[in-house]
């Protein structure tokens, strides 16, 4: 038998390599340039990241993390945990989601999973359970815009760099799928 709250430590924490192994290899510029139009860049993911994992499991139960601004509310520029300011360095915000992590690992092993917390600006209380509940689905999400990001910038795609789980396509593939993309709106206007 598995115990639950594990079951959830090890999702969050396979979501949290994974955002991790997309920054493996990049030059700076390409950590952090912009993919998207909405500014979207893999380090702005990861400081993202570091301010809701200390959100989410420090100020929430009580236990703030000494590491970082949330840049949620107050006087922060708008989306400012979205981007690395260039004074800001892949070291320093890696390792600051590192601590980030590393400490909501504690609350998580310290916490019974019914704990009662509050996220700052949140209406009502909430448990340790629904506070790893949302983690893992913000970190995957953030994940999965990593996956698409560092695909746009050198074609690396997959979990890990070891582990694809994505089929080889050839270099055909991408044809057919546009043909059927133009073919389908010919047929559906």
């Amino acid at each position: 038998m598995t115990d639950p709250k594990d079951d959830l430590r090890v999702y969050l924490q396979d979501a949290r390599d994974v955002l991790l192994w997309k920054l493996d290899g990049l030059p700076e510029y390409d950590i952090r340039r912009p993919l998207t139009p909405t500014g979207t860049n893999l380090l702005g993911l990861v400081k993202h990241l570091a301010g809701a994992e200390a959100l989410y499991f420090g100020r929430a139960f009580g236990r703030p993390f000494a590491g970082t601004a949330l840049w949620i509310g107050g006087d922060a520029e708008p989306d400012a945990d979205l981007w690395a300011r260039a004074d800001e360095s892949r070291a320093d915000i890696v390792g600051l989601y590192r601590r980030a992590c590393a400490h909501s690992d504690e609350t998580i092993a310290s916490l019974p999973l019914d704990a009662l917390g509050r996220v700052p600006g949140a209406p009502k209380e909430t448990t340790l359970h629904r506070s790893l509940t949302h983690m893992i689905a913000e970190t995957q999400r953030h994940a999965g815009h990593a996956d698409i990001v560092r695909e746009l910038i050198d074609g690396a795609v997959g979990q890990r760099p070891d582990e694809l789980n994505v089929a080889p396509h050839d270099p055909e593939h991408l044809g057919r799928v546009e043909r059927a993309a133009k073919e389908a709106a010919a047929h559906h206007p």
